[in-house]
């Protein structure tokens, strides 16, 4: 089957949207379900992957049905990012995928792209979170913020860490002060709701990520990417 992926897209998705049965998941991705025993998990692995099949599907012009959303299997590398199988042989996009609070959220590009997104639900925050998690000049950006804006800002920069270290293909398993994160735009006064502003976050290894943040429906959703791909 030929594909021509766009430069970059994104779907977003919730538990609304997902189907009863089982019959759009991989035989692979059935045995990875069966694996998992805790309802709360199973429930949001099928969000992600419902959520992952969807934007895959879309971005590469697939036709419609459960049978081809079988046919894609979203399946974990080594470092745990998951890695896109079209008919069992490796589909030319990159992925990220996230989910919060009944949201699911997947970020698709071409091959090549390191690529990272998050959802996050805007909850507050406890002092030590900022101080354990965050860079000085995070904690600083916070401290000058506004306190009925500082859940969403603390939101926001948590997600952009999250995007940075799955583009990294690290994770969580990599200091999240390592990164250093800079809103642009509305990011501490009320934003608009939807619209997408951009962001910037330097690693400490010297790599600048840039990317995009908005805020939705009491969610935050964040992207970056390296290259920068357009968006779709």
């Amino acid at each position: 089957m030929n594909v021509a992926p766009q430069a970059f897209s994104w779907l977003e998705q919730s538990s609304h949207d997902l189907p009863v049965g089982n019959d759009w998941l991989s035989p692979l991705e059935v045995q990875l379900l069966d694996r998992l025993y805790v309802p709360k998990r199973r429930a949001d692995w099928r969000l992600g992957r419902w959520t992952a099949k969807r934007a895959v599907s879309a971005h590469l012009d697939l036709p419609p049905g459960p049978n081809m959303l079988a046919a894609i299997d979203i399946l974990p590398a080594v470092s745990g990012a998951p890695e896109v199988y079209l008919f069992g042989r490796p589909a030319p996009v990159t992925i990220s995928v996230s989910h919060s609070g009944g949201a699911g959220f997947c970020a698709v590009a071409g091959p090549g792209v390191a690529l990272g997104c998050d959802v996050e639900t805007v909850e507050p925050r406890s002092p030590a979170f900022l101080a354990d998690y965050f860079t000085v000049e995070e904690q600083s950006l916070v401290v000058h913020t506004a306190p009925a804006e500082r859940d969403r800002l603390l939101t926001l920069l948590w997600s952009a860490k999250e995007s940075v270290l799955k583009a990294l293909r690290s994770g969580l398993r990599s200091d999240t002060r390592w990164v250093n994160v800079t809103p642009v735009g509305q990011a501490s006064s009320p934003a608009s709701p939807g619209y997408w502003w951009p962001l910037h976050a330097r690693h400490i290894s010297g790599r600048v990520l840039h990317g995009w943040w908005r805020e939705t429906a009491g969610f935050v959703w964040t992207v970056v990417a390296e290259p920068l791909p357009l968006r779709g």
